[in-house]
């Protein structure tokens, strides 16, 4: 069978329910709906190494936000954007402790950049704390660090993050990056919590060191935006669609580097997608309304 490339846990359910019977029960993982300020929320939990090894994903929580009507812009659509994101963030992580957020990716490639440019817009309180703590005594003490990537750093991110965990001590490390979807649709369209951490590069198929509990000895939770579809599973699908039958994954992925499709306008949707990531992790650490971030953030 092709091998349909995806970072989304939701889509690798639906993949293993297109590869067996629609009704057959996937072993091993329980998936929920939900409402979250008029935007849809999914929830697929990995309860054991049976669901592991169906969805190719460890064992844990994601959730993927459609931000599908966003784009829509009816009244306070960044304001829901951001207490949905926010809101399931918050319930996910620890309710205190120092924290450390980490911006993933190439500023200088767009599709790759939500890292970065989220990074932009987390408020940094842990010098604030430290130098006045009377002053800044409601605030979590948070520390943002953009990793950078391999190619122009000649550090692994793994390796920068872990010398900076153990340095900062943080609670818990929350890791922003750039995804990679099989819809289209969900492309630049959807953000995908999980409490398993992340491997640096998935969106753009250049996939790193892990950053994990393990690797790193503190919670990881990630925040990931698809911005690209790969080439090959995006013909594979339309093939089907148009009922073609038999695949032939060698010519359709023409034995070379992988290929990966990004919208027209990725630019804006990603400058404004790391702007509602940015201010989600705010709502999820900090206790300020959005009016509080935009001043602190002024």
């Amino acid at each position: 069978m092709f091998a349909k490339r995806t970072d989304l846990a939701l889509e690798a359910r639906e993949l293993w329910q297109e590869s067996a019977e629609k009704t057959t029960r996937l072993p091993g993982v329980k998936a929920t709906k939900s409402k979250e300020e008029g935007y849809s929320v999914t929830r697929v939990d990995i309860l054991d190494r049976r669901g592991e090894e169906a969805l190719g994903k460890p064992q844990g929580t994601y959730l993927t936000i459609d931000l599908s009507s966003f784009w829509q812009r009816k009244a306070d659509f960044f304001e829901r954007a951001v207490r949905a994101v926010g809101g399931q963030l918050k319930a996910m992580v620890p309710g205190e402790g120092p924290a450390l957020v980490v911006g993933l990716g190439n500023a200088a490639m767009t599709p790759d950049a939500v890292g970065p440019l989220a990074a932009d817009s987390v408020l940094v309180t842990r010098h604030l704390i430290a130098a006045s703590p009377k002053h800044f005594a409601g605030f979590r003490p948070v520390a943002v660090f953009r990793a950078g990537v391999l190619g122009t750093t000649g550090v692994e991110s793994a390796e920068s993050v872990r010398g900076l965990v153990e340095q900062v001590k943080p609670s818990l490390v929350i890791a922003i990056d750039a995804l990679a979807a099989r819809r289209v649709g969900r492309m630049c369209a959807t953000v995908q919590l999980s409490d398993t951490g992340i491997v640096p590069g998935s969106g753009v198929g250049n996939h790193r060191a892990a950053l994990n509990r393990e690797t790193l000895g503190v919670p990881v939770f990630a925040v990931g935006v698809p911005t690209v579809v790969d080439a090959a599973t995006l013909a594979a699908d339309l093939l089907e669609e148009a009922g073609v039958a038999e695949l032939d994954e060698t010519r359709l992925r023409h034995g070379k580097a992988p290929l990966t499709v990004t919208t027209r306008d990725v630019d804006q949707q990603v400058r404004e997608l790391s702007k509602v990531v940015g201010y989600s992790v705010n709502w999820a650490l900090q206790d300020l309304e959005i009016e509080e971030i935009n001043a602190l953030l002024a």
